[in-house]
Formats: structure tokens, sequence, C-alpha cells
């Protein structure tokens, strides 16, 4: 028998004289005559491509929190297949998703997210030679229900800034509400990053790109009012309420947020429901969305696009306006 990663280095050595399907169908004659042997997937070598792959991403600019989804994503998948990365196939891909889903009972969005990832990983594999084709290439995105995404009303914005016991969670609140900065923006924030003066903020955003944000006069004057108290010398804009001050953390901010809105029996307030707020309101009120994802950090419209939804009281003006 011909062990797998011989027609592997066939495979590659042919790449740039063949085509795709041209490729498959190399691979298919050499499979069945040769009578490769298909080698129990390797737990090293598995491992080694892993860690390679998220150094790489790391290398990017990639979050702590993105390398985690990717690095529990992947494990998963390598603990319930033990097939060699090298040797996947799409039906082997598709095979997957659907016994994820009705295994797990997870929705079109979970699934599809899950494609996302193992997707970006065949395609670095391809990328950086130890595959062929990316088999991921032909499992299309998943399509889900658009859903109109609940934004935070003027009333219950209002709501949760009373209903704050601590200058500092007012501030926060004010922050996430005029910048439409997202939170793990928000915990990395210095105390020089912010310009008082000026009410605005250097935030170091996806890929370690850094812009301006700009706030509200009412989040200056809770800034100001929270800075004032503090008597530590940590450099975070945000610390804990107690102990050693230590810089917040994203999941400090979430779980004060989630905390504050039961108490408010507000229906699920969590810091990106701040960031499409801001988004909505924005376009809502005339802003050129060029300039709405300006201030999001967003390299693509479309994303922009997703988190902005546009009301329908103002559809139907522009409506009487330009067709009544």
């Amino acid at each position: 028998m011909v062990g797998s990663n011989t027609v592997e280095s066939i495979l590659k050595a042919m790449q740039d004289t063949l085509n795709a399907h041209q490729l498959k169908r190399l691979k298919g004659v050499l499979s069945a005559n040769l009578a490769v042997e298909v080698s129990p997937a390797s737990d090293d070598e598995n491992a080694n491509l892993l860690d390679s792959f998220l150094a790489a991403k790391e290398l990017e600019g990639c979050s702590e929190r993105t390398l985690k989804y990717y690095e529990s994503t992947l494990a998963h998948y390598i603990q319930n297949t033990g097939m060699p990365f090298t040797q996947v196939d799409t039906e082997q891909l598709r095979s997957y998703l659907a016994d994820y889903q009705d295994t797990h009972a997870v929705g079109k969005i979970t699934i599809d997210n899950i494609r996302r990832i193992l997707a970006t990983f065949f395609s670095w594999l391809e990328d950086e030679d130890y595959i062929v084709k990316s088999p991921a290439r032909k499992i299309r995105r998943v399509k889900v229900p658009v859903r109109v995404k609940e934004i935070i009303s003027d009333e219950d914005m209002e709501r949760l800034r009373d209903g704050c016991e601590t200058p500092r969670d007012l501030a926060m609140i004010d922050l996430l509400s005029s910048t439409g900065m997202r939170v793990g923006e928000l915990v990395k924030l210095n105390r020089d990053s912010i310009n008082l003066n000026e009410r605005e903020c250097v935030v170091q955003g996806k890929g370690n790109k850094e812009r301006i944000a700009y706030f509200d006069a009412r989040a200056k004057l809770h800034l100001e009012e929270y800075l004032r108290e503090r008597s530590d010398d940590n450099p975070a804009l945000f610390v804990g309420l107690c102990g050693n001050r230590k810089r917040i953390s994203i999941c400090s901010v979430e779980s004060r947020l989630r905390a504050l809105g039961r108490k408010l029996r507000l229906p699920r307030v969590h810091p990106h429901k701040f960031r499409r707020t801001m988004a909505t309101n924005a376009i809502n009120r005339g802003m050129p969305v060029e300039q709405v994802q300006k201030l999001l950090g967003h390299v693509k419209i479309d994303t922009t696009m997703e988190y902005a939804l546009v009301s329908q009281s103002n559809v139907k003006a522009s409506h009487r306006r330009y067709l009544g």
C-alpha cells in the first residue's frame, strides 16, 4: 500500500499544472489504483497544525477571545472526527456540520459560525501549502432567518443611567452608548487615552488598529466625576470597585450590565447592544453610513449595515416625502 502522504506530495507537485477539477480526478485515480492507505489521525500532527494556525492568527492581531473560539471549535472537530487535517474532504466536513447540528440541537447561526471557522482554518492550510485545495470552498454560507435585532430605547437608556449605583458604572454606560465602541476596546482604555477637553479617546480596535472615538458632554461629565474619586495609580481607565483595583475585564463588564438589566427588568442588556443602538440612532438621524462605519471601526460597510436598524417610522416618513 502507498501512504496518503505520498499522494498528497504528488498532488502538491501538480497543483500549478492542473486545475481544481483535474486535481480531484487525479487524486481519485491515484487512490483507486495505488490502494492508498488512510492512516489514522496523528494527534501530534493535528495539534501542531492547530498551534501554528493560532500563532499566525495571534500575529495578525486577533483578540484573545477570538483565538479561544478558534481553538475550542477546532479542538472539538479533532476530537470528534479522528481525521488528519490533510486528508479531510468536502463530504466529511458537510457530514460533521450536519451531525453537530443534530446532536447539539443548535441553530443555523451557530452552525454557520463553525463553518466559517473551519473555512478560515482550511484556507490557511491551503495558503501554507499543507493541502492542495481547501475542502471548505464548496460549503456555502448557511442561510439564517433575518431577525430585527433589538436596540435600547431612549427611555430604557435613562432607566439604566438612573439605576447605576457607582460613578464608574455610569461613566461606562455613557461611554459605550455615545462612542459605540466594542467592550474589548473599552477595557483596554487607559486614562491617558482620554482627552476630556476634546471629548475624544484613542481606541485600539481589531488587528491592533487605532482610531479616534468621540463621546458626548454627558459622558465627559460622568468620566470627570468617576476619575475625581479614583485614588489608585492604575493607568487603566476602568478598574474594579474593590480589592487592588485591577483593570476591569470583559466578563466583569458583561456581568455588571446583565445584573443591572435584571434589576430593572429590561430585556437582555449587554455591551454589544449599546454598539448596535448607537449605529442605528446615528443612521436614523441622518449620519452618512460611511461616517458610522468610521466611528465603529468596520473594514466593510456591509458590516455596518448589519448593525444598523432603520426605524419603520423613518421609512414611512421617507416614503411620504419622496413617493407620496
